[in-house]
């Protein structure tokens, strides 16, 4: 069975996003060549990235520019060959290579695509889509990064409302950047 993962860099006191959209200059702290490593492996495991709305007009927009002007060109190459779902209900059009909108129910899109088998699909970022497939329970694993940086305001990862889970830890990364990254499997109670 395919393996929904969540990936998601965050601050110390929880946000992964600072007050304004796209405010993620605490990734640049705990970037270094092991979460480049990491970034790496995990993009060549995948068969789907998987998006909001929101998150994928910005990643569209970083990434479809990226592959000649940064220094990761292997991760921007993966970035942009590997496909895409973006769920929502108001994009009409996709202009990043290999990318399908789904404007259906999200939860039945993937527990479809999880019984089908094949490699992992990774939510980056997209907390509204992460929080209605957190309520249910469709998340294998939860891979989060810990910026050592304390915001003191902005969006945080895990909102009031959604559902208490309890996870199990399958790894802890202490990165020379002084973040680390976290990967918890989902008990699925």
């Amino acid at each position: 069975m395919r393996k929904l993962i969540m990936w998601n860099v965050m601050t110390l006191d929880g946000y992964f996003e600072g007050d304004q959209k796209w405010d993620l200059s605490f990734h640049n702290v705990i970037w270094g060549k092991e979460l480049e490593k990491l970034s790496l492996e995990q993009l060549q495991s995948a068969d789907y990235l998987v998006f909001g709305r929101v998150t994928y007009e910005g990643m569209a927009a970083y990434w479809t520019k990226a592959e000649a002007e940064t220094s990761e060109p292997e991760i921007a190459r993966l970035m942009n060959s590997i496909p895409k779902l973006v769920f929502s209900k108001t994009l009409k059009s996709a202009e990043w290579t290999n990318t399908t909108i789904i404007s259906d129910n999200a939860s039945d899109e993937i527990r479809k695509l999880k019984e089908q088998g094949g490699k992992d699909m990774y939510v980056f970022g997209s907390a509204n889509l992460s929080e209605t497939l957190i309520n249910d329970n469709l998340f294998d694993e939860y891979r989060i990064g810990i910026a050592p940086v304390i915001l003191g305001s902005g969006r945080p990862l895990f909102r009031n409302g959604i559902i208490s889970k309890n996870l199990s830890l399958i790894s802890t990364q202490q990165l020379d950047t002084g973040g680390v990254i976290l990967k918890y499997s989902n008990n699925k109670n």
